[in-house]
């Protein structure tokens, strides 16, 4: 399945806009405003009209040493100067999102935002199983390691040169 390549804006793909926080990836939401064609204070807005709808694993408002730790990662951050502390969403409270803006154009872009988490989500899968393969690989390597040297020395006694015998004495 190809990636979407959905832009947020005319220059960054949806895929750049979802970054892993507290072990989770989200998407902040000054970048899903724009890709829902919503204002950030609308977005906001309805989360607090609805906080049923946006438990802790749907979005969670960023600490500041949270928010530092984006900045410091992206340069030229589009959210750099506002006053205000981002929240960020998971794929789930991406698609809660879109629901409660309820605008066409939100319902539409929740679509490509769950493919990019879906997309995302199963890379990470595929990594995680080539770490474990890799894992299991060392591993037996490591056991085959003592057989491989005792071989070797088996070997070698085979190939040295006889040792001289004592003489023996004669009767």
């Amino acid at each position: 399945m190809a990636k979407s390549r959905v832009a947020v804006t005319s220059s960054v793909p949806i895929e750049d806009v979802i970054r892993e926080v507290r072990g989770q990836k989200v998407i902040l939401d000054i970048e899903l405003a724009v890709l829902y064609g919503v204002t950030t204070k609308r977005l906001k807005e309805q989360v607090k009209r609805n906080p049923e709808r946006f438990p802790v694993d749907f979005a969670f408002v960023l600490l500041s040493q949270e928010v530092m730790n984006l900045r410091s990662q992206i340069a030229t951050s589009s959210w750099g100067g506002s006053r205000y502390v981002p929240t960020a969403f998971t794929e789930h409270g991406a698609i809660m999102a879109a629901n409660v803006l309820n605008s066409p154009k939100a319902v539409e872009m929740s679509v490509y935002v769950v493919r990019a988490f879906v997309q995302m989500g199963r890379e990470l899968q595929s990594n995680a199983e080539l770490t474990k393969r890799l894992d299991t690989v060392e591993r037996r390597l490591g056991q085959h390691e003592v057989s491989i040297r005792s071989l070797v020395a088996v070997v070698r006694e085979l190939i040295a040169p006889p040792r001289e015998a004592a003489p023996r004495n004669r009767l």
